[in-house]
């Protein structure tokens, strides 16, 4: 089937949002990234089963989204349909100490509403610019606590459009790492199990972590977040900057004269630019160090002939 019958077959699904050739760079955080060969935007959990069941009809491989960060889509773009969890699909709610929110909901957001019912144990989220589902696959963390602690369970959508519900030992989690990294499935709602806190007290640590973090990252640049894990014991970012690597620029690519586990971009970077001060600090601290970073930021995609 053509491109022209692939779209139209996805259109039948009834989304308003659904596009050919979307340039992702519109998409990540990065402001970097090729084309979808489709794009769409669903807006409730039957749009979403409706989705992935006639991706699997037309044998389309499926790419699931939130809010672009953590992520370097490379300069050919994603090939199959790419599917975008966002502001649409964020419903959240709150029963006693259980949060519960839909994946596409700011997990910044998720934290806030949190606080706001006086309940404890998701406020070190509110400096990660990502999705409740990116922050349960990843198992995303700050300020020495991760989602691991506080997941009481996640409803995941399986490559047949069938819902199925994970506990938080079915998830498997370690540093930033669940088994949703490696398995099909789509996140599309979590639980969080929190605690009764002091309002007060919650919001004094939420000040005080976002101010450190405007103070040591360059929030005002379009980046990802960290680029790379930290090796045990240790930090990448004093890594880095220790190896003199700490404002290397690479065409519009550049990591950071702020925080050197930040690559920004400085206007018009590219993936490939991005590639290669990743794989030029991984090679500088290897010989400097003998340590191997590992990357944390996902990388989707397919390459392109040239600059």
């Amino acid at each position: 089937m053509n491109r022209e019958g692939l779209l139209a077959e996805l259109k039948k699904v009834g989304i308003s949002q659904i596009r050919a050739d979307e340039p992702l760079i519109r998409h990540t955080t990065w402001r970097i990234g090729g084309p979808a060969d489709f794009f769409a935007e669903p807006e409730s959990l039957i749009e979403l089963q409706e989705l992935v069941r006639t991706a699997r009809r037309l044998e389309l491989p499926v790419t699931v989204i939130g809010r672009g960060s953590n992520l370097l889509v490379l300069d050919g773009g994603i090939r199959g349909l790419v599917i975008k969890m966002h502001d649409k699909f964020s419903d959240i709610s709150v029963h006693e100490e259980r949060l519960t929110a839909l994946a596409g909901r700011s997990i910044v957001s998720a934290a806030g509403i949190a606080v706001k019912h006086g309940l404890a144990g998701l406020e070190f989220a509110t400096g990660i610019p990502g999705t409740v589902g990116g922050a349960v696959m990843m198992n995303a963390g700050a300020h020495g606590s991760e989602v691991a602690n506080i997941l009481e369970f996640a409803d995941v959508l399986d490559e047949n459009g069938e819902l199925r519900r994970y506990n938080k030992d079915a998830l498997r989690f370690s540093y930033r790492y669940s088994i949703l990294k490696d398995c099909p499935g789509i996140v599309v709602r979590a639980g969080f199990a929190l605690n009764r806190g002091d309002k007060e007290e919650i919001s004094q640590r939420i000040k005080k972590w976002s101010q450190k973090r405007a103070a040591t990252q360059p929030l005002s640049q379009p980046n990802c977040g960290s680029v790379f894990r930290n090796p045990e014991g240790d930090y990448s970012a004093r890594l880095l900057e220790a190896a003199g690597l700490k404002g290397l620029r690479h065409h519009d690519a550049q990591i950071s004269e702020k925080h050197a586990n930040f690559i920004v971009n400085l206007g018009s970077a590219r993936a490939v630019d991005v590639l290669w001060l990743i794989d030029h600090a991984k090679e500088t601290v290897a010989k400097r160090y003998g340590i191997q970073l590992e990357t944390e930021v996902r990388i989707m995609g397919e390459h392109t002939s040239g600059r």
